[in-house]
């Protein structure tokens, strides 16, 4: 599992997922998706992440919308 999506429980909530052993791989593609990041480089995607979904309310509606449309 990648380490950044301990910090990402918030984004998490607001897409009403819970991260379990079952799902982690799933979502962990779908954040890299989202992010527009290639699988398996997280470190791209945890800088991505933190400098645009992270940074500011307005810009994690449209990636939370997302998760939760490609994990539910």
């Amino acid at each position: 599992m990648p380490c950044y999506l301990r910090h990402l429980k918030d984004i998490m909530g607001e897409a009403g997922i819970e991260v379990t052993p079952g799902n982690r791989q799933q979502i962990d593609r779908a954040i890299h998706e989202i992010a527009g990041v290639g699988y398996k480089d997280c470190p791209a995607t945890w800088r991505k992440l933190k400098q645009e979904m992270l940074t500011e309310e307005r810009k994690r509606q449209d990636p939370v919308n997302k998760l939760r449309h490609i994990i539910h």
